[in-house]
């Protein structure tokens, strides 16, 4: 995939070496040309020195056949033109605004760009692991609002169908670990000892997916 970084502080050189490694074609863009030695030496993408909202600077780093735009600037004035030319004037299916300021999460999201609130994320990061240190969250969507989180099940709920734990709009078994072998549980699939269990689950409904596992534990 064509992917735009636009700003290179620690965020974006870090997002641009790792979808490197991983394949992708990465273009970042900043207007200090100092910042391209936060690059690290095995980068093998581009790096263009100018504003990532100019359109001449943007289309030279390719943003035509860009599948996914990132504005991870420190302003966040400037992401959100960016990122708005992005979507709006050159159609990148994915685009994605860093904010310092969560209150204006609202405002782009009415936008259609997802917003990355430093602030937000971090404070929810660490309520999170307070809060619930028995679900161990593997990878979290959107600004947050949906998890997927892994767990293995305790003892007893062994013999009793997963779809128990699954909750309308806000828990859902997606997937088994048994035996080092993974797969997709069907609606009468039962649990077994040490089932290892990936749900998606809503960010609010964590302290309800916690009580049911917690559940005759005593804890």
């Amino acid at each position: 995939m064509k992917v735009i970084i636009m700003g290179c502080g620690r965020v974006g050189s870090t997002l641009a070496h790792q979808l490197s490694v991983e394949g992708h074609d990465v273009c970042v863009v900043d207007h200090d040309p100092r910042t391209r030695e936060l690059l690290l030496a095995n980068y093998s993408g581009g790096f263009i020195v100018g504003n990532g909202y100019n359109r001449s600077i943007l289309e030279q780093a390719g943003i035509a056949e860009a599948g996914a735009f990132v504005a991870v600037t420190s302003g966040d004035n400037t992401n959100i033109v960016g990122a708005r030319i992005a979507k709006e004037d050159y159609r990148v299916p994915q685009v994605v605004a860093r904010i310092y300021d969560p209150r204006r999460a609202d405002i782009y999201r009415e936008l259609g760009i997802p917003t990355v609130a430093s602030v937000r994320w971090t404070t929810n990061r660490i309520r999170q692991m307070l809060s619930h240190r028995y679900v161990n969250r593997e990878v979290s969507f959107g600004n947050g609002e949906t998890l997927l989180v892994r767990e293995t099940l305790p003892a007893w709920f062994a013999g009793r169908p997963l779809h128990e734990l699954e909750v309308d709009d806000e828990i859902r078994v997606i997937a088994v670990t048994r035996g080092g072998a993974s797969f997709l549980p069907r609606r009468g699939t039962v649990a077994e000892a040490d089932d290892a269990v990936s749900f998606a689950v809503a960010a609010t409904a964590l302290d309800r997916l916690r009580s049911f596992l917690d559940k005759e534990l005593g804890t």
